[in-house]
């Protein structure tokens, strides 16, 4: 395995009018049992005060990283939600669009055509949940839907498609874990 420090990851670029998809996980959220004792939805759970602290120093080392976003798209889920703010706040109010296919169960193929309906020459935020995330990463760059990497709560990886978005049509450009993204804030 080839290891970079994180100063030499790749700035975001445009290559052939292609688009990049910025993918992140959801900051740290409420624990899941804890939570169910209040009788309230998991699509409820929010993020906790660490998660909310944490995300938005991700978020600064995302925004110093990529520079811009043309759209957040969200899980309609309140923890993913709320890390969508907080990205928005770091990429100067990025509009959100709340996208009930990330909120789980949805295919990579689902959101690989929602993706290929937007514009190609932009870069576009999805936030979302595991396992589904990661499927999506392995559907891009690899043609079938399967985990190829570790999509830690508020961790992000960049998707650059140089021609058409489309299953296999992807290059994995860089994964950074939290902590990476927050030093680099």
């Amino acid at each position: 395995m080839i290891r970079r420090s994180i100063v030499d990851a790749p700035h975001v670029s445009r290559y052939n009018g292609g688009m990049n998809v910025l993918v992140v996980r959801h900051a740290i959220a409420e624990d899941r049992d804890e939570f169910a004792a209040t009788g309230r939805a998991d699509d409820e759970r929010p993020l906790t005060e660490d998660g909310r602290r944490k995300m938005r120093k991700a978020a600064a080392g995302l925004a110093s990283l990529v520079g811009s976003i043309d759209l957040i798209a969200t899980s309609p889920f309140a923890r993913a939600a709320e890390t969508a703010r907080i990205l928005a706040d770091a990429f100067d109010e990025t509009p959100l669009k709340e996208l009930k296919q990330l909120g789980g169960g949805a295919t990579a193929a689902e959101i690989l055509k929602w993706l290929a309906s937007r514009p190609g020459e932009s870069t576009i935020a999805i936030v979302g949940h595991e396992p589904d995330l990661s499927n999506l990463v392995g559907a891009a760059i690899s043609g079938r839907e399967r985990s190829v990497l570790e999509l830690k709560k508020g961790s992000a990886c960049l998707l650059q498609f140089d021609g058409p978005v489309r299953a296999g049509g992807a290059v994995l450009r860089w994964a950074l874990a939290p902590k990476q993204l927050r030093k680099l804030g």
